[in-house]
């Protein structure tokens, strides 16, 4: 879109606008979301630009290299101590490859299988290149949920510890109040400022809007699951946070299980020269999980082939997807009749009532939960052994994300797609993008 179709917020005087123009790239005719000066969202000096935090970003392609190991990326002595007592053993593959760039300061577009490491790889690389010893914030991570916050938030404090990196979570719910306390110098004596800030879009927005932080300080902004935040849902509150301003010297990386080709050409209008780590869509299959389906006469007969699944497959722990508020709660209702011991969490819910569910799902004491898409994506439960898509996802690319639930981070699992005839064709749609043959449920089956 050009700058004569859609005028672009004036930069004002000192270091140049990082989405406005950046090294070489003039970024001011190809926004990404353009704003609109007249809109009530958008500040008066939307665009400022800020100084410098760093040194420039490099311009020079990157040339892609594969670490075997985490003691062989040139990482902080501490940091090394944080990923292993972490958990962390060795790379990923997506680590392998994009640790590195980011410590550089390469912009970064990164694909990798759900549950193989994406929020390890950011947080290594954004902590890398955080000044411990500053009390501002550095670091920026924008999640579309608050449980996916609050999962990457215990990464990076975890990875961060030997360092004395502070965190602190900035999602919806909470007052605002409570978050500017934290980041603000006015109440609590330094140092107190996160260095790290894991935010959901909305209320990033709203910090800057009220500027208790600015762009200044951040080096290293991090769009997750950014398929997803570049979509409809999101794509405005993306479009006001970029529209405000942000030094030319900002490292951007974008990390998603899926990218579509339309959300890549996004990506790619607001980063600069990027590193790209993507996959062809039959390497996002997750070869690690079993797909199978069971066909149903009608929508009516799933209840009693879900619950006679239980009564023949050994279930460690379990999520259950549907696409609706309303068919999590009718389906938690008529399993709990049937003398199931279960939870179910939505989009709509309190937010103290969804996190205390989360947490009771994580520490086992609940072992199957009912779930709308929006637990599809990143949210690490380390003993889901099995996903039950009772419902297939309205988007096609939600799919990968519900099934890597179960087989993180390499270990085996399973999904079972409950569909009737006229859900064959959306699961046959499924199997030829990402080239994956769905088999039929066996009889025998065991599940690990």
């Amino acid at each position: 879109m050009s700058s004569a179709s859609a005028p672009i917020i004036p930069t004002h005087s000192g270091a140049p606008d990082r989405f406005a123009a950046a090294g070489g790239n003039d970024r001011s005719s190809t926004p990404p979301y353009p704003p609109n000066p007249s809109d009530p969202l958008v500040p008066k000096d939307a665009g400022a630009a800020a100084s410098d935090v760093s040194a420039p970003a490099p311009s020079t392609k990157y040339v892609m290299h594969e670490y075997k190991s985490f003691d062989d990326m040139g990482l902080h002595d501490e940091i090394l101590r944080g990923i292993y007592s972490f958990g962390f053993e060795k790379p990923s593959p997506v680590q392998e490859k994009a640790i590195v760039p980011m410590i550089a300061g390469h912009d970064l577009l990164a694909q990798a299988q759900s549950g193989t490491g994406k929020t390890g790889t950011f947080v290594i690389g954004g902590i890398s290149r955080i000044d411990h010893t500053k009390n501002e914030v550095q670091m920026v991570v924008i999640s579309p949920t608050r449980e996916l916050a609050e999962q990457t938030a215990a990464v990076a404090k975890g990875i961060g510890s030997y360092l004395g990196i502070r965190t602190h979570t900035a999602t919806g719910g909470p007052p605002v109040n409570t978050d500017i306390d934290v980041i603000s110098q006015s109440k609590m004596k330094p140092p107190h400022v996160p260095h790290v800030l894991l935010v959901t879009p909305g209320r990033f927005y709203d910090l800057l809007n009220r500027k208790v932080l600015s762009p200044n300080t951040i080096k290293v902004l991090v769009l997750d699951e950014a398929d997803q935040m570049l979509e409809a849902r999101f794509r405005e509150q993306v479009h006001c946070i970029l529209s405000l301003g942000w030094p030319a010297t900002t490292q951007v990386a974008l990390l998603s299980a899926t990218m579509t080709p339309d959300v890549v050409q996004v990506a790619k209008s607001i980063l600069r020269n990027p590193v790209e780590i993507l996959l062809e869509p039959e390497e996002v299959s997750l070869e690690g999980i079993k797909q199978w389906f069971v066909e149903v006469p009608r929508e009516d007969h799933k209840l009693d082939t879900l619950c006679d699944l239980y009564d023949h497959l050994s279930i460690q722990q379990a999520t259950i997807f549907v696409n609706t508020r309303q068919k999590a709660e009718w389906l938690a209702d008529q399993m709990k009749r049937r003398g199931f011991d279960l939870n179910y969490i939505h989009g709509d819910m309190d937010v103290g009532e969804r996190k205390f569910r989360m947490t009771e799902f994580r520490n086992g004491k609940c072992r199957v939960l009912i779930s709308t898409d929006l637990l599809a994506r990143g949210i690490d439960v380390q003993q889901i052994s099995i996903v039950i898509n009772y419902e297939l996802p309205l988007q096609r690319e939600n799919y990968i994300h519900r099934i890597g639930r179960s087989g993180r981070f390499g270990r085996k699992g399973a999904s079972i797609n409950l569909i009737t005839e006229r859900e064959r064709r959306a699961q046959e749609e499924i199997e030829t993008h990402y080239e994956k043959k769905i088999l039929p449920l066996p009889m025998d089956l065991k599940i690990y």
